[in-house]
Protein backbone atom coordinates (compact mmCIF):
# COMPACT_ATOMS: atom_id res chain seq x y z
CA UNK A 1 0.00 0.00 0.00
CA UNK A 2 1.61 3.44 -0.98
CA UNK A 3 1.82 6.19 1.66
CA UNK A 4 0.22 9.59 0.98
CA UNK A 5 1.88 12.40 0.92
CA UNK A 6 1.19 15.97 1.20
CA UNK A 7 2.30 18.58 -0.71
CA UNK A 8 2.10 22.18 1.76
CA UNK A 9 0.58 25.29 0.25
CA UNK A 10 3.09 27.96 -0.13
CA UNK A 11 2.82 31.58 -0.59
CA UNK A 12 5.38 33.11 -2.51
CA UNK A 13 6.84 36.64 -1.24
CA UNK A 14 8.08 39.18 -3.62
CA UNK A 15 10.30 41.98 -2.47
CA UNK A 16 8.56 45.31 -2.18
CA UNK A 17 11.65 46.82 -4.85
CA UNK A 18 10.93 44.66 -7.30
CA UNK A 19 10.59 46.22 -10.50
CA UNK A 20 6.59 45.56 -12.27
CA UNK A 21 6.64 43.01 -14.07
CA UNK A 22 6.41 39.07 -14.72
CA UNK A 23 10.10 38.35 -13.36
CA UNK A 24 10.52 38.45 -9.35
CA UNK A 25 12.52 36.56 -6.83
CA UNK A 26 11.29 34.84 -4.00
CA UNK A 27 12.29 36.73 -0.99
CA UNK A 28 12.43 32.93 1.14
CA UNK A 29 13.86 30.92 -1.13
CA UNK A 30 16.74 33.16 -2.04
CA UNK A 31 19.33 32.50 0.18
CA UNK A 32 22.59 34.36 -1.69
CA UNK A 33 23.03 36.66 -4.35
CA UNK A 34 24.45 34.16 -7.21
CA UNK A 35 21.57 35.88 -10.25
CA UNK A 36 23.22 39.68 -8.54
CA UNK A 37 26.49 38.08 -8.85
CA UNK A 38 26.22 36.67 -13.05
CA UNK A 39 23.44 38.81 -13.93
CA UNK A 40 23.90 42.56 -12.09
CA UNK A 41 21.85 43.83 -15.57
CA UNK A 42 18.45 42.94 -13.84
CA UNK A 43 19.47 41.96 -10.38
CA UNK A 44 20.25 43.59 -7.03
CA UNK A 45 20.81 42.37 -3.60
CA UNK A 46 19.22 44.37 -0.79
CA UNK A 47 21.42 44.23 2.57
CA UNK A 48 18.66 44.78 4.64
CA UNK A 49 16.20 41.70 3.46
CA UNK A 50 19.56 39.90 3.04
CA UNK A 51 17.55 39.31 -0.46
CA UNK A 52 17.75 39.62 -4.30
CA UNK A 53 15.11 41.16 -6.25
CA UNK A 54 14.67 42.18 -9.61
CA UNK A 55 15.18 45.86 -10.58
CA UNK A 56 14.60 46.21 -14.40
CA UNK A 57 12.39 43.62 -16.00
CA UNK A 58 13.47 42.34 -19.96
CA UNK A 59 12.15 44.87 -22.84
CA UNK A 60 14.23 43.63 -25.75
CA UNK A 61 14.25 39.88 -26.72
CA UNK A 62 18.08 39.50 -25.84
CA UNK A 63 17.24 40.54 -22.15
CA UNK A 64 14.07 38.30 -22.42
CA UNK A 65 16.65 35.66 -22.83
CA UNK A 66 19.21 36.57 -20.40
CA UNK A 67 16.30 36.81 -17.72
CA UNK A 68 15.05 33.24 -18.74
CA UNK A 69 18.56 32.09 -18.32
CA UNK A 70 19.28 33.42 -14.95
CA UNK A 71 15.85 31.27 -14.03
CA UNK A 72 17.80 28.54 -15.02
CA UNK A 73 21.02 29.16 -13.07
CA UNK A 74 19.10 29.78 -9.99
CA UNK A 75 20.08 26.74 -7.70
CA UNK A 76 17.17 27.24 -5.73
CA UNK A 77 14.84 28.38 -8.01
CA UNK A 78 14.21 31.46 -6.53
CA UNK A 79 13.85 33.47 -9.94
CA UNK A 80 10.15 33.07 -10.96
CA UNK A 81 8.14 34.37 -14.19
CA UNK A 82 4.36 34.74 -13.43
CA UNK A 83 4.03 34.97 -17.25
CA UNK A 84 1.79 38.34 -17.44
CA UNK A 85 3.69 41.42 -19.00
Amino acid sequence: MSQPYFIMEYEVKIHPLNAKGKYYVDCDSCLDHCCYDVFPAYFKWDEDSCSTYVFKQPETPQEEAECKEAMEYCPVEAIRDDGKI
